[in-house]
């Protein structure tokens, strides 16, 4: 029963295609603009927020940040974090979202600004699990001038490779949505 509710709902979520516009209205409305820092989901989110016509007034940059490397040369993670907690952590998600932020607000850069940045960092699968980290697993980060939230999710591992990250994509829009919703009350 369990599984055929789990289907249900993966269908649901892939025919909504609101999630983008509502993001679309919040940015419009209130004049902001988003950057992303992908890992797991591999350019998605991206896609996805671009989907909506406009959206190039509202997206800054967006980064696939697949790599170690990647994460430490253009986001700023630390050497640290990823050898003490890995590339799939709270931690790293955390120093994902504050480095493309920093990077895009720094005053001597040469590089737009953004108002919210949204990284994500998991386990996509069939492989890269561990005793502690399953298939499944998720990190999403939201951050903005005055807060920085982050949220683990757990989705079924049973799910293949295209249809996680496309959840995973799903959980961290309807993520950024809530993060944006609180945010916008709380500052005004």
């Amino acid at each position: 029963m369990n599984t055929i509710l789990e289907n249900i709902r993966l269908i649901t979520k892939q025919l909504d295609t609101k999630t983008e516009q509502k993001i679309a209205r919040i940015m419009f409305n209130n004049s902001m603009t988003i950057s992303t820092a992908e890992s797991c989901t591999g350019g998605l989110i991206s896609s996805r927020l671009t989907d909506i016509a406009g959206s190039s007034s509202y997206i800054k940059e967006n980064f696939v940040t697949y790599s170690n490397e990647a994460k430490i040369n253009l986001l700023g993670v630390k050497q640290k974090t990823l050898d003490e907690h890995g590339a799939v952590s709270e931690e790293c998600a955390r120093e994902m979202a504050e480095g493309l932020f920093n990077r895009l607000n720094n005053t001597e850069s040469r590089y737009s600004s953004c108002d919210i940045s949204l990284a994500t960092t998991g386990i996509a699968g069939p492989g890269g699990a561990t005793a502690t980290k399953k298939v499944g697993l998720l990190y999403v980060a939201v951050k903005n001038q005055y807060s920085i939230k982050v949220k683990k999710i757990e989705l079924n591992p049973k799910h293949g490779r295209k249809t996680m990250k496309f959840l995973f994509s799903q959980e961290a829009l309807e993520f950024l949505i809530e993060f944006l919703n609180e945010t916008i009350v709380s500052e005004n």
